[in-house]
């Protein structure tokens, strides 16, 4: 039976990047050797290397003056890297939103190394809503955003423009729709969500922005160090940025970002729109708020989940189970997750709610 994966993460890649990454492992460009056995340092996989660049600067039009980096240590390797690169040395301030898990942990690893504004928080309702009207102190050296919180299902929907450079953790919604890179000085984002494997990590940064901290930042933090050595510093997560490559060629080939943001606007309604319309569900993140790509729902009270988790199951569909921080149920709908596989969940929730009479 086809699986239906809504996994939020590492989550479903396209088949057809399976399929090639699958024979690169066994035989690699041809040589005979696997992907996997290769030097790093090989033409081979340096052609991989820039071309996984040069398609993040194609697909999101970055623009001059931007460094594209793929490094190891997902987003929370950053929490630190982006305070160490941008927030002085002395009287070092960072101006954080606070709007789940993720972004309380970015905000936690910079307090360790200057003082940390918490301009708003959605904490006092368990985080379903994305705070607005805050203030940013003009004096910040930075602005921190996290675009999609995974765990409560609420993403940013409007950038605000500040004084201070922005910088935005996009692991669960980077190539899920075009942005503007000319807004940030900073942008980093995990690739186990719409871009690949675990393992890799993009970066996105504002040359201009570099180098004046004042501080000693060890070599391995130092985003200057890696885009002088063209992200291989040390020895690069070589499989997770050929898979990245991969996705980012099937983005490219479906269309790019403005195809991804129609598909995955239309997966969204149709999810959302039986959440609100069935008797025995309700959404949980504020409605201006919705994650297109993670759809959180409970069960409404009195209504037992016993029943729906067989039919889910038998259905063939896996990873809908909610976050321990919120219960029920999480649709994640990334970047290769068809239509066929919403309408599947679909099909199962109305199924369930005709069983309860």
């Amino acid at each position: 039976m086809k699986k239906h994966n809504f996994s939020a993460g590492p989550c479903i890649l396209p088949p057809e990047v399976l399929q090639q990454a699958s024979e690169a492992v066994i035989n690699f460009d041809d040589l005979d050797l696997s992907l996997l056995e290769i030097s790093h340092r090989s033409k081979n996989f340096v052609a991989v290397m820039e071309r996984a660049q040069a398609l993040v600067r194609e697909l999101l039009e970055v623009p001059e003056g931007y460094s594209v980096l793929f490094l190891q240590g997902g987003a929370s390797l950053q929490f630190v890297m982006a305070a160490f690169n941008l927030m002085k040395a002395e009287n070092g301030k960072a101006a954080y939103l606070n709007t789940g898990t993720w972004a309380t942990k970015a905000l936690k690893e910079a307090r360790r190394l200057g003082e940390v504004v918490e301009v708003a928080s959605a904490k006092d309702q368990n985080f379903n809503y994305i705070p607005k009207n805050y203030e940013v102190p003009n004096d910040a050296d930075y602005f921190h955003l996290t675009s999609n919180n995974t765990i409560f299902g609420v993403q940013i929907k409007d950038f605000p423009q500040t004084e201070a450079p922005l910088v935005c953790d996009m692991s669960s919604d980077i190539f899920s729709k075009p942005i503007n890179v000319s807004d940030f000085g900073l942008i980093y984002a995990g690739a186990q969500k719409n871009m690949g494997p675990a393992g890799a990590t993009v970066v996105i940064v504002k040359d201009e922005l570099l180098g004046h901290t004042g501080r000693d930042i060890p070599a391995y933090l130092d985003y200057q160090t890696h885009i002088g050595k063209d992200s291989m510093f040390n020895t690069p997560p070589v499989f997770a940025v050929y898979v990245s490559m991969l996705t980012l060629e099937w983005i490219k080939a479906q269309g790019g970002v403005k195809a991804m943001q129609k598909r995955n606007e239309a997966k969204a309604q149709a999810m959302y729109g039986e959440i609100d319309r069935n008797t025995c569900f309700e959404g949980t993140a504020a409605r201006d708020d919705r994650s297109t790509m993670n759809a959180c729902f409970l069960p409404k009270a009195g209504v037992p989940t016993e029943r729906f988790d067989e039919l889910w199951k038998a259905a063939g569909i896996n990873g809908i189970n909610g976050h321990r921080s919120v219960g029920g149920y999480r649709a994640s709908m990334y970047n290769a997750l068809p239509q066929e596989s919403v309408d599947a969940l679909i099909e199962v929730m109305q199924n369930f709610e005709k069983e309860q009479g």
